[in-house]
C-alpha cells in the first residue's frame, strides 16, 4: 500500500472581520478557539439573518 498523501491545509475565505480566526475540536470533543463565544455570538448577530426571528416579527405585527 502506498502512503497517503498530506493535503495542504488551504485558509478558506472569511469575512475581514474574523481574519485568523482559528477553531479546533480537542481529542476530548472540546471547541478550542482564538475568538472568545461572546465576540463570536455578536458577530453572528449583526451579520448572520435569522430565519427563526424574522418569522416571529411578522406575527408580532
Amino acid at each position: 500500500m502506498g502512503k497517503k498523501k498530506k493535503k495542504d491545509k488551504k485558509q478558506a475565505e472569511v469575512h475581514e472581520d474574523l481574519k485568523g480566526f482559528d477553531i479546533r475540536i480537542d481529542p476530548f470533543g472540546n471547541l478550542e478557539s482564538n475568538l472568545s463565544i461572546d465576540e463570536l455570538k455578536s458577530f453572528l448577530d449583526k451579520n448572520v439573518d435569522d430565519k427563526k426571528l424574522r418569522e416571529r416579527s411578522s406575527e408580532e405585527e
